[in-house]
C-alpha cells in the first residue's frame, strides 16, 4: 500500500467510527501495566550462576519513553522503580532513584533535541542501560556484594542486541493502546 503524504497504513484504524473510540483507560494503563509486569521477569525459573538477563523492565521504560515521550509523566520513574525494586533483588531504593533520574534526564533530552532517528534512540538507550547496570552494580557492592564488573558484560551485550525488539514490542503495545473499543451511550 503506497503512502500518501502524512497518512500511514492503518492510520484510519484509530479514528472514531460509530460506537467505537480509543478507550482513555486502556490508553493510560497499557504502558504502566506492561512495565510493571516486566518487573516480574526476575522471578522466572531461569537458573544461572551469574546475572545474564538484562534489566527488562528498565529497558521497557526507556523504550516507552523514547517511543512516546509525553505518555508517561516525569514522576513515573518513582512508582515503577519501586515495583522493580520489590522483584529485582537490587538494594531497595536503587530503582526508585535510578528510574527517576532516567526520566528526568530523558525529559531534558526531549526538551533539548526533539527530532531523533532510530540510531540515536538506540545509542541513548545503550548508554542509559550501561549506566544503569554500572550504578546498580555499585549499589550492590555497597550493600555487601562482591565487586565483579565483568558480570555486567553479558547483560549489556544482550541489552544492546535486544533493544530493537523492545522498541518493536512497544510499537505493538501502542497499537493495542490506541485500539478502538465499543462506546456505550
Amino acid at each position: 500500500m503506497p503512502l500518501k503524504g502524512d497518512r500511514l497504513p492503518g492510520q484510519d484504524m484509530f479514528q472514531r467510527r460509530l460506537n467505537r473510540a480509543p478507550s482513555p483507560i486502556i490508553a493510560t494503563i497499557v504502558p504502566w501495566i506492561s512495565i510493571a509486569l516486566s518487573s516480574l521477569v526476575p522471578l522466572s525459573p531461569i537458573i544461572a550462576s551469574a546475572p545474564v538477563l538484562p534489566p527488562v523492565s528498565y529497558m521497557l521504560l526507556v523504550a516507552w519513553r523514547l517511543f512516546r515521550p509525553g505518555l508517561l509523566p516525569i514522576w513515573a520513574g518513582a512508582p515503577l522503580g519501586l515495583v522493580d525494586d520489590l522483584f529485582s533483588g537490587q538494594p531497595f531504593g536503587s530503582g526508585v532513584l535510578l528510574w527517576s533520574i532516567t526520566m528526568i534526564g530523558l525529559e531534558g533530552l526531549d526538551n533539548w533535541q526533539r527530532d531523533r532517528t532510530f540510531w540515536m534512540d538506540w545509542l541513548i538507550a545503550i548508554l542509559l542501560i550501561a549506566a544503569y547496570l554500572a550504578i546498580g552494580h555499585v549499589f550492590t557492592w555497597l550493600a555487601g556484594s562482591v565487586w565483579y564488573p565483568s558480570l555486567m558484560l553479558p547483560q549489556l551485550l544482550l541489552a544492546m542486541l535486544s533493544f530493537p525488539l523492545f522498541t518493536r514490542l512497544v510499537a505493538i503495545l501502542d497499537l493495542l493502546r490506541l485500539a478502538r473499543v465499543k462506546v456505550l451511550g
